[in-house]
Order: C-alpha cells, then structure tokens, then sequence
C-alpha cells in the first residue's frame, strides 16, 4: 500500500518547479543558440540570391544542424567554420541538459510525488473513517481491533519506519507530524472522519494534536490517553471527547481482577 508523504509532498513541489525552470534555461539556451546560427549563417551567404532565399538556405541548415539530419546545402568555408563553432555550443548545451536532468524522473522526491498522488484517489474517497494517530504498540492494537470491528483506518506516524510497518499491513497511511504539520490531519481526511485516537506518548504533542484535530472538525470525536486527572482535564478543555487515564484505568482492571478470584 502506498503511503502520503506530506514532507516529501513539499520539497517535491519545489523540486519540480526548480525542474521546470532548468527545462526552460535550457529550450531558452537553444534557442537562442539557433537564432544566432540562423542569423550568422545568413550573414556570410555571399551568393547574389534574393533575401528570402538566403533566409530560408540559412534556416533549412540551422535545422539540420540541429536534427543532425546532415542534409545541408552548399557551404562556403567561412560558413563551415561558423557552423562547427555552432555545433560545439549545442554540444555544450547539450551536455548541460543531460547533467541537469539525468535521474530526475527517478529521483526520490518524484517518486514520492507519484506515490502522493496515486494515495490521494484514496484519501479523497474517505468519510465516516477512524484515525488512528501513531503506529506504536497501542496504536497497532487499537487499529487492529477497529479493523476487526469493519471500520476504516487511516494512520498517522511521523516515523518512516512506523509508516513503511503499517503500510505493509495493508492501512491507508499519512506520514507526517500530526502535532506540528497541519498537513498531515488535512489529508488524512480529519474534516470527514468519524474518530480519532491519539496513541502517542508525548503529552505536548497529545495536546496539540487534540486541539487541531478539534479545530479542524468540532464534531469529531477524539479519544486520548492523559497521564493523570489535571491533564485529562486540560485535553477536555482542548476539544478530546473521551480521555482514558491509564493509571485509573490499570488500578480498576486490577481491582476487578482481585474481586473476580473472592
């Protein structure tokens, strides 16, 4: 399963614009190189034919140079030497082209791309899913007990190893930092998902994922742990809809347990 990157998703943006302005350095350079070999070869055609014909003779050679077709029309000495300096420059610039743009079609970031935009059919379709933030431990559990229960999973990992596991597990996967990056709740479909779930141990991060998940979509529903009652309640206030105090949690499973074997 192919996996949102939302860095790469950035730096593949510049990459292709950076791309497009070398494609156009480029066509700009031969360009002009071929106005100047038509203009110089014009310039020492020192037949009696008309100006027209002269400029047709001048560009009909320019092009075979070019095309390499080799089919040029009779030159003089002085033109062939023109034309040999002619042919070093687009010698030149197309050695420039090559070192400019080999492996740019293969490079990371455009593979990135292309994996983007292949994952973004996906995510565009989504509605009524659960979101999943974090791929350790808990988070597997959790998106495996939600599969089970037939909901559809999206997960969000800022790690590329975490994001890789869960995409080989065949989940819809965003990498990208959740609590930092904007872009990573954007296309995890946030504003039409029916849930989410912080599974993540950091509590500043706890707090700003629930707060923009909430600020992106106010009916969501936000399910995260809190270390203790005071930051439960400050995650209440930052939008979660239910938070699980795992110390409380733990207590009452062993308490229960206790009771069961009385």
């Amino acid at each position: 399963m192919p996996i949102y990157h939302t860095l790469e998703a950035r730096s593949g943006r510049v990459y292709i614009r950076r791309l497009r302005e070398r494609v156009l350095r480029v066509v700009v350079l031969l360009n002009v190189t071929m106005a100047v070999c038509v203009a110089g070869l014009f310039a020492l055609d020192s037949s009696s034919d008309p100006l027209p014909a002269k400029a047709f003779r001048a560009s009909w050679n320019a092009l075979n140079l070019v095309t390499t077709l080799g089919a040029f029309s009779s030159l003089d000495q002085s033109a062939e030497i023109f034309m040999m300096a002619t042919m070093l420059v687009f010698m030149m610039i197309g050695g420039y082209a090559i070192s400019s743009l080999t492996g740019t079609f293969s490079s990371a970031a455009i593979v990135a791309l292309r994996e983007n935009k292949h994952m973004q059919h996906k995510l565009d379709r989504l509605e009524n899913h659960v979101i999943v933030i974090g791929f350790g431990a808990v988070g597997r559990l959790v998106a495996g007990r939600l599969r089970e229960a037939g909901e559809q999973v999206v997960i969000v990992d800022r790690t590329a190893e975490m994001a890789t596991q869960a995409s080989n597990l065949c989940y819809l996967v965003v990498q990208g930092d959740a609590g930092m990056d904007a872009d990573a709740l954007e296309h995890s479909r946030v504003e039409k998902a029916r849930a989410l779930i912080v599974t993540t141990e950091d509590p500043d991060r706890k707090l700003s994922i629930t707060l923009m998940a909430h600020s992106c979509n106010p009916k969501l529903k936000i399910s995260v742990t809190g270390a203790d009652s005071p930051r439960g309640a400050l995650l209440r206030r930052a939008g979660a809809s239910e938070v699980v105090i795992v110390d409380e949690l733990l207590a009452n499973a062993l308490v229960n347990q206790l009771g069961k074997r009385g």
